[in-house]
């Protein structure tokens, strides 16, 4: 098979090292990628939303599978222009990607169909929501409705900070047409966990759990990022836990899009609070994660294209989805100032450390290929993960691993994976 794989972060590096495992590809391109996912793709100077050249390409090169990696294009409709050219793509379509596109949408459905999440209110109209923030309780959580690059969430403790936020979001448009509309609902408390899932529009199979670091400096301080490292099971994940959620949340949500004649076949991200009433939706996302993706794609025994072909050809339940028995710790390396103001340009040194090292890795997300070699081009520039026996062992050699590697401006939480200690 040929594969086209769409997207240039850490994710479509992961998916491209997964794909390449599989016995039935020969080839794999990735527009427009990056200097990591060289090694495995033949990288194509085309975007991510230039859907007709895409599709013009996978036509040329008679591509047999076009992956999706990232949000924005499945939202805009990617997988619609595929389709109707006659192109197998794997992704749901733009009516089942809004799950993710709005998340006045998503809390709307969830509200229709009782799935558990945290009360909310929208509003397109930045005066009401400013009304509405007068009977509040505090803290309450504003967001920017469409994709924001995971950075449209706010969370208010004070009345001033989210009359600020509303102004933020919807009068200055911090966050562009993202914050035409917004959503704003209540604090929820406790430990949040990711869980994966491929879905072929009636089953869904569940990934292995991770949990995610979003702030940008150690103790969960700082601006809201695309993901500062992340592990993978969650100790917190319990089969009570997931007993619940795929009782009241997970093959409820496949249904509810079915329902709503938006068959959805592709990943779903559930982004989930454990909360002292159980577990609760925090938000949905149509794709990997990022860097989710980087500890559980590592830990997944299963040939990844035979599974994007039964979620297309809606043979899911024919799968025996499996994972390791062991953990996972990817520690994200970024550039200092990230996410609001860092350079770019810095030669990498010491990627050829990893080569052959048995359970590290390490998916680029902000490189480039430069005369002088790789060189940084992103606000977070790599993802080392490391497998152990358990999350302490992965832990550890996480840290260890971070050390191979080095590039100016350097920087990176020292705390990913410390809940872990706490579960004990």
């Amino acid at each position: 098979m040929k594969v086209l794989i769409v997207g240039s972060g850490g994710r479509e590096h992961a998916i491209a090292w997964k794909t390449a495992q599989s016995s039935k590809v020969d080839k794999i391109y990735c527009a427009p990628g990056n200097a990591g996912i060289e090694e495995y793709a033949e990288c194509v100077n085309i975007g991510a939303m230039e859907f007709e050249k895409l599709a013009a390409f996978a036509k040329e090169k008679e591509i047999d599978l076009t992956v999706i990696g990232m949000d924005d294009p499945l939202v805009g409709g990617i997988v619609d222009v595929f389709e109707a050219e006659g192109l197998r793509v794997f992704g749901p379509r733009k009516n089942a990607a809004v799950l993710e596109g709005s998340k006045a949408f998503s809390k709307d459905l969830m509200k229709k169909y009782k799935i558990p999440t945290a009360a909310y209110e929208n509003f397109d109209n930045a005066e009401e929501a400013l009304a509405y923030l007068e009977t509040a309780k505090f803290p309450i959580v504003l967001k920017a409705d469409g994709l924001a690059l995971g950075k449209g969430v706010l969370i208010c403790n004070t009345l001033d900070e989210a009359r600020d936020g509303v102004r933020t979001i919807m009068t200055d448009k911090k966050f562009g047409t993202a914050g035409n509309r917004m959503v704003i609902e209540e604090f929820m408390t406790g430990r949040e966990v990711s869980v994966l899932s491929y879905v072929d529009g009636k089953t869904i199979k569940t990934m292995t759990s991770a949990q995610d670091h979003k702030r940008a400096g150690d103790g969960d301080t700082g601006l809201n990022t695309g993901g500062m490292g992340t592990f993978s099971p969650s100790p917190f994940y319990t089969e009570e836990v997931d007993e619940f959620c795929r009782k009241y949340i997970y093959q409820a949500t496949v249904d509810a899009m079915a329902a709503e004649g938006r068959e959805f076949k592709g990943i779903i991200f559930f982004g989930l609070m454990l909360t002292e009433d159980g577990p609760r939706v925090l938000e949905y996302n149509a794709r990997f994660g990022d860097p989710e993706a980087q500890v559980v794609l590592p830990r997944m025994k299963n040939d990844i294209i035979e599974v994007f072909e039964a979620c297309i050809d809606g043979t899911l339940d024919q799968v025996d989805l499996q994972f390791e028995d062991n953990a996972a710790v990817c520690v994200v390396l970024a550039s200092e100032g990230y996410p609001v103001k860092y350079e770019k340009g810095f030669a990498i040194k010491g990627l050829e450390n990893f080569k052959d090292r048995e359970g590290y890795y390490v998916f680029h997300a902000g490189t480039k290929k430069a005369e002088e070699g790789i060189v940084t081009n992103g606000g977070r520039v790599l993802g080392v993960t490391a497998k152990g026996k358990d999350l302490k062992d992965a832990r550890a050699n996480a840290y260890e691993a971070i050390r191979l590697v080095e590039f100016d401006n350097k920087y990176y939480r020292s705390d990913i994976g410390k809940a872990i200690d706490e579960a004990e």
